[in-house]
């Protein structure tokens, strides 16, 4: 038997699904490939909040519409707990034959007990509404935890990815295969564990017949080749699912997409993915095989069982953290590098020995298989005393590097030291008695030294990079690493001092990029905050573009350059300069932290969320990008996730400003984050404390207008929005997107103020 294409009429063989000369469908056509239509989906009935269905059911929200209806938390009176309600749309429920093979597969789904898979329990009818209840998991599923976030970290992906294994393997085990693996239907509960949903349901639709009722059984973009064919799917299909699903965890991006559902489905039988270490330089090479392999087009090719693919997992999360759930783990190859300690005779060396960790810092985030804590992160602890081990602990760290500079005029003499923090001893010590024209070389050996005593092997590219001195010239590099001390205070005067000492050390070695890229941020916080006129902002991009002709594969550079042309409104230009950054450093906090303020101002919310969120984990200890997120998840109304990244936040400022009390930015920031969590006299107390240190500063002032707004006090507000704009404030696009004015936009005078900020 054979069937005519209708499209080049050549003669395939009957069970062909699609046309072996020109790829057109056979069965069914492109159009029907939607499996449900909204006509039909009009009709089914809707659960209102309060009221009891089928006499016990009461019905506490509506949690979601799938694609087979929609999802209820309801309270069952009779069992006394809270359970998952799924009310199924008429033109499933209308068949009989699928609502037969729904309870026979419902009978073989409820075998199914295990820590990570949530339990089925029945099949009812009340009045004509089919519907099935199930266990009730409160958390988020994982589609939009990668929404929310975007890629997620690939230890992070790993521990999710042999959870979701061990589910399947139970239920392999029993003779269940899912069928329609995909991140919509993997719960991530509060405690961070996976828990895999809707078991029996995919099998159940598919007796109705790809040809019957013109339907693909699955989701097109995590489809096995088999399943797009219309054969029968074993637990083989479920490991290419759960492939495609650990691409797109370490990605943020599933590797076929297309149109339509036709053109997605098609990609899996004709299409080899990009290998996701394209995308995300951070995926192992060896994970990176591990999710190529589970996606192989012949099913004989890829892991045959769930349990082989769990053990290869394990090996793969070797090489990343050593245990422990999602959140709480210490990473196997890890390191804090701590500020070396001052012991120079006049102590006024304190900015060499922050730049000599910031640098050594930005080196190992070079190193691949090497976690490195952040700046912000380690510096918190600066001056504070802890113990060693109790700052590893707190910073998820299997090792801290340590040291000490003696700087006398030309002479240096540094020691370093690698401790484990598990038992506190010493892993590998050296010192170096040199002049301070082997600075270079010093950190080269001791970053060299680091990578030996852990074990990590260096790619070739990243030997060249850990080799690469920033200049030629001592003494600019020594202007570069104190413009940068005087960067971080993110004060007017200090701003204008760091552009001073890139200036300097640009004199001394006209082809230092990182000193060009140093000046281009400084012109553009200037621009943002303090003066808002065109001589900053040109300076900005000629700055930034001058560091690009030195070193195109400069990251900070790229992320530079983005910032100063978001500045200038060239979004398009900003959002390709931010993600060549991102790619060339994927650990750079800056191009992650402006291309979310650029999002922001757009009113891109959902994306400057996820950027946020990125920036955090890359910089776990930075409170700027936790309250920014905090700002964000609140206009997008997810108020107890706002409430959360403010309390994240102010656990940071609080402890930085123990050892740091005039910190201003941590200050008015904090003071808004009190206010967000209803601690308005605390609140006020820290917005007081801030005005207090500089009563001139605008962006000081714009703060605190945002305070008093958020605290319902209009006036003030209104009186600090108008100083602050007086004073020199004048970043019209983030005071229009900013949710912390809301209530003063209807006042004449911010009315007036806004008309005639240019």
């Amino acid at each position: 038997m054979t069937t005519k294409c209708p499209k080049c009429n050549f003669k395939n063989p009957d069970d062909t699904v699609y046309c072996g000369k020109c790829a057109a469908p056979l069965r069914p056509s492109e159009e029907t490939l939607v499996p449900h239509t909204e006509t039909l989906r009009a009709y089914i009935k809707e659960l209102s909040t309060g009221s009891t269905f089928a006499g016990r059911y009461q019905v506490i929200e509506e949690l979601a519409k799938g694609g087979m209806g929609r999802v209820y938390k309801v309270f069952d009176k009779k069992i006394g707990e809270k359970v998952a309600l799924k009310l199924l749309y008429p033109e499933i429920a209308a068949d009989e034959k699928t609502i037969d093979r729904f309870r026979n597969e419902l009978k073989f789904a409820r075998k199914i007990s295990h820590r990570n898979v949530c339990r089925m329990f029945d099949l009812s009818e009340e009045e004509g509404n089919q519907y099935i209840t199930m266990e009730y998991v409160p958390g988020e599923d994982l589609k939009s935890t990668i929404r929310r976030i975007g890629r997620l970290p690939v230890a992070k992906s790993i521990s999710i990815a042999k959870q979701v294994c061990e589910g399947l393997a139970e239920a392999h085990r029993l003779g269940v295969v899912h069928r329609d693996l995909k991140p919509q239907n993997i719960m991530i509960d509060k405690e961070g564990n996976a828990r895999i949903m809707d078991f029996g349901i995919a099998r159940s639709l598919e007796a109705k017949g790809i040809t019957e009722a013109g339907m693909i059984i699955g989701t097109p973009e995590y489809m096995s080749p088999e399943q797009v064919e219309g054969k029968d799917a074993d637990q083989r299909s479920d490991i290419y699912s759960l492939g495609i699903i650990l691409y797109e965890m370490v990605t943020g991006k599933v590797p076929f997409e297309g149109d339509t559902t036709f053109s997605i489905a098609l990609k899996h039988k004709t299409e080899e993915p990009l290998d996701p270490k394209e995308l995300n330089v951070q995926i192992p090479e060896s994970l990176s095989r591990l999710i190529l392999k589970c996606m192989e087009k012949d099913k004989e090719m890829r892991y045959q069982g769930a349990r082989e693919l769990l053990s290869e997992l394990s090996k793969t999360g070797e090489e990343e953290p050593e245990a422990g759930k999602i959140g709480e783990m210490r990473w196997k190859n890890s390191i804090a590098v701590f500020p070396f300690t001052d012991l120079s005779p006049q102590k006024d060396q304190e900015y060499f020995c922050d730049g000599m960790a910031e640098e050594l810092i930005n080196a190992l985030t070079k190193v691949e298989r090497l976690k490195v804590a952040s700046r912000t992160s380690v510096f918190q602890f600066k001056g504070t005393g802890h113990d060693i081990r109790e700052i590893g602990e707190k910073l998820k760290v299997q090792t801290i590097l340590e040291g000490s500079v003696r700087k006398a005029e030309n002479r240096l003499r540094i020691t370093a030291q690698l401790i484990n923090v598990a038992d506190g001893y010493h892993l590998w010590s050296e010192r170096y008695d040199r002049e301070m024209k082997d600075i270079f070389a010093i950190q080269d050996e001791i970053a060299q030294n680091i990578v030996q005593a852990l074990r990590v092997r260096l790619s070739e590219k990243e030997k060249q990079v850990l080799e690469k001195a920033p200049t030629k010239d001592v003494q600019a590099y020594d202007f570069y690493l104190r413009g940068r001390k005087f960067f971080y205070q993110a004060r007017r005067k200090s701003i204008e001092f760091a552009r001073e000492m890139f200036s300097r050390a640009i004199n001394r070695d006209p082809n230092y990029s990182l000193a060009y890229a140093g000046i281009a941020d400084c012109c553009s916080w200037l621009f943002m905050y303090w003066e808002s006129n065109k001589v900053n902002l040109d300076e900005s991009i000629r700055a930034s573009q001058k560091a690009l002709e030195l070193d195109s594969e400069l990251a900070e550079a790229h992320a530079a350059l983005g910032l100063a042309v978001s500045l200038s409104k060239q979004y398009d230009k900003a959002e390709k300069e931010f993600e060549t950054a991102i790619r060339l450093n994927p650990k750079l906090f800056e191009a992650y932290y402006f291309y979310a303020r650029m999002c922001f101002v757009q009113g891109k919310l959902d994306k400057a969320a996820r950027l946020f969120e990125q920036a955090c984990l890359v910089s776990p200890g930075d409170f700027q990008a936790l309250f920014l997120l905090g700002n964000t998840l609140k206009g997008l109304n997810l108020v107890e996730k706002a409430a959360t990244a403010y309390r994240s936040g102010l656990e940071i400022v609080e402890r930085l400003l123990e050892l740091n009390p005039d910190n201003v930015r941590a200050i008015y920031l904090g003071a808004q984050g009190l206010v967000e969590l209803g601690e308005y006299e605390k609140g006020f107390e820290w917005a007081n404390r801030a005005l207090s240190i500089n009563p001139e500063d605008p962006l000081i002032l714009y703060n605190i207008a945002c305070v008093y707004s958020l605290a319902g006090r209009v006036e003030e507000a209104v009186h600090y929005f108008e100083r602050s704009l007086e004073t020199g404030y004048a970043h019209r696009e983030w005071i229009e997107n900013d949710s912390y004015l809301d209530s003063i936009r209807s006042h004449p005078r911010y009315q007036a103020l806004l008309k005639n900020l240019k």
